[in-house]
């Protein structure tokens, strides 16, 4: 990720993250951060991410691709993958894993 004057990237930055994909990032953790700032229910914006991310890939890949993405996402839950991360990112302890 190319560095501006004054701005250093963020502790834990993953380099070999695309910079748009990172950029695309920051700016979703923004805008959740807002939401959950103005008091929307968790679920109701996990629910409108989630929505909107399966209709972008929809509108970019076929229906095979779509689902092999939602069962690899699938598989991570079942797996424990998903909590453990989000564990890991927060040092706080899920009791819903």
């Amino acid at each position: 990720m190319t560095e501006t004057a004054g701005q250093t990237p963020e502790a834990g930055s993953n380099r070999d993250v695309p910079e748009d994909l990172e950029r695309c990032n920051m700016v979703i953790q923004h805008a959740v951060e807002h939401l959950r700032n103005e008091k929307y229910p968790p679920l109701a914006v996990a629910s409108a991410l989630l929505g909107n991310s399966v209709g972008i890939l929809a509108q970019i890949m076929d229906k095979d691709t779509v689902l092999r993405i939602l069962d690899s996402a699938s598989q991570s839950v079942r797996s424990g993958e998903v909590h453990a991360s989000v564990r890991a990112q927060t040092g706080q302890e899920n009791e819903k894993a």
